[in-house]
C-alpha cells in the first residue's frame, strides 16, 4: 500500500505517511485505532475476524475482544459514523468486522515511457470487495488465456465481466515481465480514440497518419497482457486494433470485456452467465441457501449495507425470491441488497415488479450506466439498431420461453429472415438468452430485460396488435394438442406443450381483459384443456373455463359449439377436483343437450360416460345404468372398437354394482374377445389390454384376466409401468392356481401383498383409491376378514372427498355390491 491515497466520504488515508485526513485537515486518532482502520481498508468489502485485527494491532501483546471493541468504538466516533445516515464499519456479531463505505484508491502508479523503455506491473485496479461464486470460473480463463491469445469475456449489463477479467488478469499477472494494463474505453465517445486511449495507458504516444502502426511497432517485443473494458459501443475499432497487435506481437495477450463478440480473428469466446441460483420454486433453509452464489452475493451486499442484517429461515424465502427474478445478475442483487435498509427483505420483494424505480441506489464512483438499473439497460438498448429495438421490444411479450416460428409471429410485418438474423444479433449481444439443449432451439429473456422492453412496447402504441399475435399463434399451436395427447406418449406430449404454460395464462390474461379479444379467449382455452388436465392443473382450468364461458356472446347457434366444449371441460375439472363432484351434474348435461343439437357424437359419447360415472359416484345406479345403455346404443353405431369396450365395460360394471355379475360376464366376455382382436393396436392403447384383465375379474372370468394383464403392465406407459404390474399381481394372484405364472413377474404371493400395503399407507387419504380397493380385493380372496374394512375404508375415502359429505359412508356403493361384489362366497 505504499505510496497510495485511499479516499472515501470527506476522507484521504494515507498509510505510508500514517495519516487520515478530513476536509484536507489532519484528523487525531489512535494509533491503534489507526491500525485497525488501515487493516480493513486493505480488505474492503470483507468480514476481517476478530483475531486477524488483534494479531495485526497488538502483535507482541495478549488482549481479550473488550480492547477491540474499545478502539473499534473510538474509530466509529472519530468517523462520525452513523451520523446522517453514514456508515463506514458494520460489525458482524460473533465474526468481525467489515469496512462498507465507498472507497477509491488514487495515485495509481503511471504507465512506462516508450523514451525511456522502463516497465512496471502494470495499472490494474485492485478490487475492493470479495469476488463470489467465480472463483472455478477465473481459474478456468487463466488457463485459457495461457493457452489461447485472445479471449473475449461476454454478457449482459451487470453481469460481472469487469469484475471477473480483473480476477483473471490478477491470477496471471506475474507471467508478463512487462505488467498487465487495464484499459478502460467505457467513457470514450469516439471509436477514432481507441488507439490513444491505449497509447495513453501504456505511456506512449502514438502519431502520423495510422496511430496503429505505431503502438504496433512499440509493443513488438513486448511480453504483456492488455485488458479492454466495456468495448460494445467502440467494437468497430477495437477489432481491428486486436488482430493488428496480436499480429505484430507474438508475446502479447488481450482480453476484452463486451456485451457482442469482437468476430476478430483468434477471438475465444467466453459467455458468463448468471450466478447460481437454487432450483425454482424450491424451498430452502438459510443454511442450504447459501450454498448458491447468488444468495451469498446478495447476504454480503445486504450485511455491508444494513447493520445486523442476518440471513435466516424467517427472511430466505423473500431472498430466494428476489434472486430468482433478478436471474442472479451481480448488479442487480447488489442494487436490492443496498435498498434493504429502506424495505426490508419482504417488501423489496413484494416492490420487484416496478424496479426500475426501486433499485437506483449504486455505488456513487460506478459508471453512471451501473448506479440504476434502468440505465444498464438504457446504454444496452441504444446501441441497438431500430429495427433490433424493434423486434426486442415485441420479444417482452413472451411469458417464458418461446420457439423461432413464435417469435417470427409476433414480429408479423417484418420479413421473417430478417426476424431471425436480429434474434442472431440479440443473442450475440447478450440480451435474448438461447437454450440449445433441446432438438428445437428456444429462446428467452432475462426477467429485468423482459419488464424493461415491455415498457417500451407499451409507449410505442404496439402493444394490443403484438399481445393479440401473441395469443393467436398460441391458439393455434395448442390446436392439435388434444388429438396428439391420445396418439403421443405422455413424456413426449409433455414435452412439446408444457412448457408453454405461462405463454397460454399470459395470452388468455390479455384476451380477457378491456383491452383484448374474448373470442381468441374463448378459441385459447378450449385449445389447452388438454395442458391443464395433463398437468392436474384442474383448479385452474375449472376458473379459466368458467371466465370463458362468462365471455361467451352473441347468437346461440354460433356459440354453440365452444359453449358445449367448455361445459365438457368444466364437467371434467370438477368431477376430477376436490370437493365439487356433485356440481358436475349440469355441466354433463349442458354437453349433452348441445352436442345432441349439434349431431356431434364424439361429445354425446363423452357426456354420456361422465354422466355414467358421475352418476356412480353419486351412488345412483338406475341412473348410471341408463346413461350405460345409452352410450352402448350410441357406440353400436360406429366401428371403433374401443368406445364398443367402453360400452360393455358401463354395462358390466353396472350390472355388477347391482349384484348381477353373472348377467355382467357375457358383456365382459365379448369385450375381452374385442380385445383380442385389436391386434397392433394394443401396443398404441394398452390400457385396453389392461381394462380388459382387471374388468374380467368381476364376472370371475380369471383365465381371461391372466392372459391379458401381463400384456396390458408390458405395454403400458413408462411412468405407469409399476403401477400397472401391481394391478397385474393382483389379478393373477386371484387366479384359482396362482403358482403357474413365472415367479419373476409375480414376485410372490407375500411380495404383492406387502406392494399393496405400501400403495394403502401412501394414498389412503387421496382419492380415488385403487391401491386400498385392491387390498379389499386380494384379502377377500384369501379369506381374510379385513378385507371388508379395506373396501369400506376405500368407499368412505372416495366418498367423502368427492361429494364433501362426512356421512353416508355406506352410500358410496349399494350395500349389495360391497357384500358380495361378483365374487365368492368364501371369507365374507
Amino acid at each position: 500500500m505504499d505510496g497510495e491515497t485511499f479516499v472515501f466520504g470527506s476522507f484521504r488515508l494515507i498509510p505510508a505517511q500514517r495519516m487520515l485526513l478530513d476536509d484536507g485537515k489532519p484528523l487525531r486518532l489512535g494509533s491503534r485505532a489507526l491500525d485497525i482502520l488501515i487493516a480493513l481498508i486493505e480488505r474492503a468489502g470483507e468480514t476481517v475476524r476478530n483475531d486477524e485485527l488483534i494479531a495485526r494491532t497488538w502483535p507482541d501483546t495478549v488482549v481479550d475482544e473488550g480492547a477491540l471493541r474499545v478502539h473499534v468504538a473510538a474509530l466509529r466516533k472519530a468517523l462520525g459514523d452513523g451520523r446522517a445516515g453514514k456508515r463506514y464499519i458494520i460489525n458482524n456479531p460473533g465474526r468481525g468486522y467489515t469496512f462498507v463505505a465507498p472507497l477509491t484508491r488514487e495515485n495509481v502508479h503511471p504507465g512506462p515511457a516508450a523514451a525511456e523503455g522502463t516497465t512496471a506491473a502494470g495499472n490494474l485496479p485492485v478490487p475492493l470487495s470479495r469476488i463470489v461464486g467465480r472463483n472455478d470460473l477465473v481459474a478456468a480463463l487463466a488457463t485459457q488465456l495461457a493457452q489461447r491469445r485472445f479471449l473475449s469475456i461476454v454478457g449482459p449489463g451487470g453481469i460481472g465481466k469487469t469484475t471477473v477479467a480483473v480476477a483473471v488478469a490478477e491470477a496471471v499477472s506475474a507471467s508478463y515481465a512487462d505488467g498487465v494494463w487495464f484499459v478502460e474505453l467505457a467513457s470514450l465517445p469516439d471509436p477514432d480514440l481507441v488507439p490513444s486511449a491505449l497509447g495513453t495507458v501504456l505511456g506512449i504516444s502514438p502519431s502520423g497518419a495510422n496511430p496503429i502502426s505505431g503502438l504496433t511497432a512499440w509493443l513488438r517485443d513486448k511480453q504483456m497482457l492488455i485488458v479492454l473494458d466495456n468495448c460494445e459501443h467502440v467494437i468497430g475499432a477495437v477489432a481491428p486494433l486486436a488482430e493488428a497487435v496480436l499480429k505484430a506481437a507474438p508475446q502479447m495477450r488481450i482480453l476484452v470485456t463486451s456485451r457482442e463478440p469482437l468476430r476478430a480473428e483468434g477471438e475465444r469466446l467466453h459467455r458468463l452467465a448468471s450466478l447460481e441460483l437454487p432450483p425454482g420454486s424450491v424451498d430452502l433453509p438459510a443454511a442450504e441457501a447459501l450454498r448458491y452464489s447468488a444468495v451469498q452475493l446478495f447476504n454480503e451486499r445486504a450485511m455491508a449495507a444494513v447493520d445486523g442484517f442476518t440471513l435466516d429461515d424467517a427472511n430466505v424465502a423473500a431472498v430466494l425470491e428476489i434472486c430468482r427474478r433478478l436471474d442472479g445478475v451481480p448488479l442487480a442483487l447488489e442494487l436490492a441488497a443496498a435498498r434493504i435498509d429502506v424495505f426490508g427483505v419482504r417488501e423489496l420483494a413484494a416492490h420487484l415488479s416496478d424496479r426500475f424505480r426501486v433499485l437506483t441506489s449504486g455505488r456513487r464512483t460506478a459508471l453512471p450506466r451501473h448506479q440504476t438499473l434502468g440505465a444498464t439497460l438504457d446504454w444496452s438498448y441504444q446501441l441497438l439498431s431500430g429495427a433490433e429495438r424493434t423486434v426486442l421490444r415485441r420479444l417482452a411479450v413472451f411469458a417464458g420461453d418461446f420457439r423461432l416460428d413464435a417469435a417470427v409471429a409476433v414480429a408479423a410485418d417484418i420479413a421473417p429472415s430478417e426476424v431471425v438474423d436480429h434474434i442472431g444479433n440479440l443473442v450475440a449481444k447478450s440480451l435474448v438468452v438461447a437454450d440449445l439443449s433441446s432438438e428445437l432451439p428456444r429462446y428467452r429473456l432475462l426477467d429485468t430485460t423482459r419488464l424493461y422492453c415491455r415498457d417500451r412496447l407499451k409507449s410505442s402504441g404496439e402493444f394490443q396488435e403484438v399481445a393479440r399475435r401473441h395469443a393467436e399463434y398460441y391458439r393455434t399451436f395448442f390446436a392439435p394438442a388434444e388429438a396428439e395427447s391420445e396418439t403421443r406418449p405422455q413424456a413426449e406430449w409433455l414435452a412439446i406443450y408444457s412448457r408453454h404454460l405461462d405463454n397460454v395464462r399470459a395470452g388468455l390474461d390479455w384476451a380477457f381483459s378491456p383491452e383484448g379479444d374474448p373470442q381468441i379467449g374463448v378459441a385459447l382455452t378450449i385449445a389447452a384443456v388438454s395442458l391443464w388436465v395433463q398437468l392436474s392443473l384442474l383448479g385452474e382450468c375449472r376458473e379459466r373455463v368458467e371466465r370463458a364461458l362468462a365471455a361467451l356472446e352473441g347468437d346461440e347457434a354460433v356459440t354453440a359449439r365452444p359453449r358445449m366444449q367448455l361445459s365438457w371441460a368444466l364437467g371434467w375439472s370438477l368431477m376430477y377436483g376436490v370437493g365439487r363432484a356433485r356440481e358436475a351434474g349440469p355441466a354433463w348435461a349442458t354437453t349433452l343437450d348441445l352436442a345432441e343439437q349439434l349431431d356431434d357424437r364424439g361429445y354425446q359419447l363423452r357426456a354420456l360416460w361422465s354422466s355414467c360415472i358421475d352418476q356412480f359416484n353419486n351412488g345412483d345406479l338406475r341412473a348410471a345404468l341408463d346413461f350405460a345403455r345409452r352410450f352402448a346404443g350410441l357406440a353400436a353405431e360406429t366401428s371403433d372398437a374401443i368406445d364398443l369396450m367402453m360400452a360393455d365395460r358401463l354395462l358390466a360394471t353396472a350390472q355388477h354394482y347391482f349384484g348381477g355379475s353373472r348377467r355382467g360376464a357375457p358383456s365382459y366376455r365379448l369385450r375381452v374377445g374385442a380385445a383380442c382382436g385389436l391386434g397392433a393396436a394394443t401396443a398404441d392403447r394398452p390400457c385396453a389390454v389392461r381394462d380388459a384383465s382387471v374388468d374380467a375379474l368381476f364376472p370371475g372370468s380369471h383365465p381371461m384376466a391372466a392372459r391379458f394383464c401381463p400384456a396390458g403392465a408390458s405395454r403400458g406407459r413408462a411412468q405407469y409401468r409399476g403401477r400397472e404390474h401391481r394391478r397385474a399381481r393382483l389379478v393373477l394372484l386371484q387366479r384359482p392356481r396362482p403358482g403357474s405364472m413365472p415367479d419373476r413377474f409375480l414376485g410372490g404371493r407375500s411380495r404383492c401383498r406387502r406392494a399393496l400395503r405400501r400403495d394403502v399407507a401412501r394414498s389412503y387419504r387421496a382419492p380415488p383409491n385403487p391401491p386400498v380397493e385392491h387390498m379389499g380385493a386380494l384379502l377377500h380372496r384369501s379369506g381374510d376378514r379385513q378385507a371388508r374394512r379395506y373396501r369400506r375404508r376405500a368407499a368412505g375415502v372416495t366418498w367423502r372427498a368427492r361429494t364433501g359429505r362426512r356421512r353416508e359412508v355406506s352410500a358410496a356403493l349399494p350395500a349389495a355390491a360391497w357384500r358380495n361384489g361378483g365374487l365368492p362366497r368364501q371369507g365374507r
